[in-house]
């Protein structure tokens, strides 16, 4: 484990920090630590009493930044858990003052680009994809056992792909044969399953599949809605929430919930006054999503779905009456 170099390119770094907005007297969260570079510039900015709590599912991930950021260990607390347990976390923590919560979506470079873990097409490796390596769903579970609609299912609708059907019948008859081991006998399986004039063009036929088979394993997107509703809720007030996004379907998620989040009175307006009592929670600061610069598309071309929105916790004093 020690000789693991993690490699991992922080993407919208400048942004998401200065979307923050750091302030000296508050703790601050990041949900995905990875290599750490979102928290290394968080710690750099904190004040000399405030603490910086790093979240992560993939043990690898916390040792890493365990030692990108040995110079500010005084201030971090590291968690190896799943960022939808937000809540829980900080309050057997007993952490509030919450100024600032991040969460960096979706897989890290070191994940796609460390073959036993079995998370990419481009590298032939057994079937894993797990980002907690103590967990027991992984790949080829679900590969291997999950029934032909299912399959269909979560290739359709985490994948978004419309040969869903003929990859997931492929798929049975192949493991009737024997099982599926392999990242690359997976792949083979799906490029056989899509016609060939499909195949010219776009990304590779395998990696909305992987992608939609990665999601399953991690329970991705169930994650989001309770991750932001726990981060709103112990954000201090103007505290801000900031979340990157790499696909349509998380930022779909982020979207909706931050709205959620955002609405007030939902009292009929013929009503002389509001009997609901809900208020809203936060203002969202971006109407549109904020992208990678052309610098950062150039210098990193995985950023180019990446997509950020912020909000930020009403004041008391602000909240707007029906």
């Amino acid at each position: 484990m020690e000789n693991i170099v993690f490699n991992h390119t922080s993407v919208l770094l400048n942004e998401s920090i200065e979307a923050l907005n750091i302030r000296e007297g508050f703790n601050y969260v990041d949900c995905t630590t990875g290599g750490g570079g979102h928290s290394l510039e968080i710690a750099r900015r904190l004040g000399k009493d405030n603490k910086l709590i790093c979240f992560d599912r993939d043990e690898t991930a916390l040792l890493a930044a365990e030692k990108k950021l040995k110079k500010y260990l005084d201030k971090i607390i590291f968690v190896h858990d799943n960022y939808e347990n937000i809540g829980t976390v900080l309050d057997r923590l007993e952490i509030g003052n919450i100024g600032g919560v991040l969460a960096d979506l979706g897989c890290s470079s070191y994940q796609f680009d460390t073959p036993g873990r079995g998370f990419s097409y481009m590298h032939d490796a057994e079937l894993n994809m797990k980002m907690d390596e103590g967990a027991d769903l992984d790949a080829y579970k679900v590969v291997n056992t999950y029934t032909e609609s299912d399959l269909r299912r979560i290739i359709f609708q985490y994948g978004e792909e419309k040969f869903a059907s003929k990859i997931a019948r492929n798929i049975i008859i192949q493991r009737e044969k024997s099982p599926i081991r392999t990242t690359f006998e997976l792949r083979d399986i799906i490029k056989a399953s899509i016609p060939a004039a499909n195949r010219v063009d776009g990304p590779h036929p395998a990696k909305r599949t992987f992608q939609a088979i990665r999601i399953e394993v991690n329970s991705e997107l169930s994650a989001i809605p309770p991750l932001i509703s726990e981060a709103v809720n112990h954000l201090s007030e103007s505290g801000r929430i900031a979340i990157i996004s790499f696909h349509s379907l998380e930022d779909r998620i982020v979207k909706e919930s931050y709205k959620e989040a955002a609405i007030g009175c939902t009292c009929p307006k013929n009503f002389p006054v509001c009997i609901c009592g809900r208020k809203p929670k936060i203002e969202i600061l971006t109407k549109k999503p904020i992208l990678p610069s052309e610098d950062e598309l150039s210098s990193n071309p995985r950023s180019r779905s990446a997509k950020l929105r912020v909000a930020e916790k009403i004041q008391k004093m602000k909240e707007k009456e029906k």
